[in-house]
């Protein structure tokens, strides 16, 4: 009998780092695709004289389009990872 316990103390162990290391890496990856992402400012740009191009507008978009779809991907991970962390916890 307490090698069964033993075991599920194991594999509640086990279930509880993997979600807690899961939600880790997730937030850095947050961190990092937030501070990637371009910026919002669209008027500003004119103070400084850039001249931008069609090719330099849809490139920045799909940049931001995909540091934005990574964000939201780990950000519902994150979720995810805390959900399940804390089923764990109540059984």
């Amino acid at each position: 009998m307490s090698n069964i316990l033993a075991m599920a103390y194991e594999l509640y162990y086990a279930l509880s780092l993997v979600c807690v290391i899961g939600a880790f890496l997730c937030s850095i990856m947050v961190v990092v695709a937030v501070l990637i992402q371009p910026s919002n400012s669209r008027g500003i740009s004119a103070l400084g004289g850039n001249a931008d191009t069609f090719y330099n507008k849809s490139k920045g978009k799909s940049l931001a389009s995909t540091m934005k779809m990574i964000t939201y991907i780990c950000m519902g991970l994150i979720a995810l990872f805390m959900i399940a962390f804390f089923i764990v916890e109540l059984i």
